[in-house]
């Protein structure tokens, strides 16, 4: 496997849960939990990317590098940037970013995520699996993915894609798009050609800034995981998913 780094941007505000980094899952802020589910992949380094002093003391608690950054960053891919030129990073030094709402991310998939770059044509590599439900199709929280016969990203959407024409097809749906899910992998030539770039109209449309690569004509590679992690962390709900599924994992 290709050499990479992890970085996990970190940011205290949340729309929907405050100071979320922070927020104590099973006795300890969720941002340890994630560190240590990239602590446990092939990564040669995992590091923390924030502005807030307290996601910083968290991090380095439990033995995690941390990189402060400034505060102006509207995404984690803004961020992840910063680190690789305060870094010193080459154009060819591949970085996953591995979100800091997601302790739910088994290690393997961060290595998988990562090596879908061995292949040169790849600029970003991510992963995705079959939508569970048609509830999900539906549901606009779900991000879907059409991928092409070579399993390069055609579109994302919040939207329930591809349209169904006829309802009695809908369930044709489910093999059609795939459930995306929040993992990027990079080299860091294309992620400093990403944030040089204005957003996309679809990317604004959207809110989704995956789309901005697509309008820049990169080749995003989907990986179909092998184990579905489990959900990112939004809502109160969300953590008390977290808290059962690492008690489970722990016992």
């Amino acid at each position: 496997m290709s050499r990479f780094v992890v970085v996990i941007p970190a940011r205290y505000a949340s729309e929907r849960l405050p100071g979320k980094p922070l927020r104590e899952i099973l006795g300890r802020p969720m941002i340890a939990h994630v560190c240590e589910r990239a602590a446990e992949s092939s990564a040669d380094e995992v590091i923390v990317a924030t502005d807030d002093e307290r996601i910083a003391e968290a991090a380095e608690a439990c033995g995690t590098n941390v990189c402060m950054t400034g505060n102006q960053h509207r995404t984690g891919t803004e961020r992840i940037a910063e680190v690789a030129d305060v870094m010193d990073w080459d154009d060819a030094t591949i970085v996953v970013n591995l979100q800091g709402d997601e302790p739910l991310m088994p290690a393997a998939l961060i290595d998988q995520c990562a090596a879908l770059l061995a292949d040169e044509g790849a600029d970003i590599g991510t992963l995705a699996s079959p939508l569970a439900t048609l509830d999900d199709y539906r549901n606009p929280n779900v991000v879907k993915v059409i991928v092409d016969d070579e399993d390069n990203a055609l579109y994302f959407s919040r939207a329930p894609i591809p349209y169904v024409r006829n309802q009695a097809l809908e369930d044709l749906a489910l093999n059609a798009a795939l459930h995306h899910h929040g993992i990027y992998g990079y080299r860091c030539g294309v992620l400093r050609r990403l944030i040089a770039a204005d957003p996309s109209a679809i990317e604004l449309l959207e809110r989704l800034e995956q789309l901005r690569a697509l309008s820049l004509g990169m080749h995003i590679r989907v990986g179909r995981p092998e184990i579905r992690p489990g959900t990112g962390v939004d809502t109160e709900e969300d953590l008390a998913v977290a808290a059962d599924a690492l008690r489970q994992r722990a016992d």
